[in-house]
């Protein structure tokens, strides 16, 4: 059976990675999060010193993204890839609240943008893969045979997101997690380049009272369709 490109793009918070990984699984496709991508440059930045309270050193981390090297590593204990920074694993620490308040202006930067844009078409060219982020149905590939767009009330999103941080030890309260997804989405919604929007062939996703397992039938069976009509 012909394999395709599912570009899964939408707001933070709304299980785009989760939905993703089953699907990838399921088909026996290659799972790209490309929110780690930026995540890690994000780490990458604040360790570097190049962010600040209310400022970012753009010139400084752009003229050392040449030293950036980024690796998905398949962990068969866990049953899916993770994150790599130049060598070392950084899967717990890009999922930190301190990455999730900076990655949306990280994020913003074009030539971050460009360097990471470039990255995932290499790793899609094969199709067969699913990949989940905020452009990835309108710049990455815009000729992906399913793009969906997922979506979800901003205090719903916020809820999952306090509870994940909390089920990882960090402490955290709602009312700053709100204000996270929040500020996030408007950053996300409003940059200058490549800023989150849903493709015009996009199906729109809202799984606000929805449940992992109903989310995941309904999106699968959706992709097996897709899928035949490819022939």
């Amino acid at each position: 059976m012909k394999k395709i490109t599912i570009a899964i793009d939408g707001y933070s918070s709304t299980g785009k990675s989760t939905l993703a990984k089953q699907l990838a699984k399921e088909l026996g496709y290659v799972y790209v999060d490309t929110g780690a991508m930026y995540r890690a440059i994000t780490l990458f930045a604040m360790h570097s010193g190049y962010i600040g309270d209310e400022s970012i050193n753009v010139d400084g981390l752009v003229s050392e993204l040449f030293k950036i090297q980024l690796k998905f590593v398949f962990n068969k204990d866990l049953g899916f890839s993770e994150m790599y920074l130049n060598g070392e694993n950084v899967e717990r620490k890009i999922r930190k609240m301190e990455v999730s308040k900076n990655v949306s202006r990280i994020a913003e930067i074009e030539q971050v943008r460009i360097k990471l844009v470039e990255m995932q078409r290499k790793m899609g060219a094969e199709k067969g893969i699913v990949m989940d982020g905020r452009d990835i149905g309108t710049v990455v590939f815009p000729d992906a045979e399913l793009k969906v767009f997922m979506t979800a009330s901003p205090e719903k999103r916020a809820y999952r997101r306090y509870k994940e941080l909390l089920d990882r030890g960090e402490k955290v309260s709602y009312e700053d997690v709100l204000e996270n997804v929040e500020k996030r989405d408007h950053i996300d919604s409003h940059r200058e380049f490549s800023p989150l929007m849903k493709a015009k062939d996009a199906v729109e996703f809202d799984n606000s009272d929805m449940g992992l397992k109903e989310q995941f039938e309904r999106m699968h069976n959706h992709a097996l369709r897709v899928i035949q009509k490819q022939g």
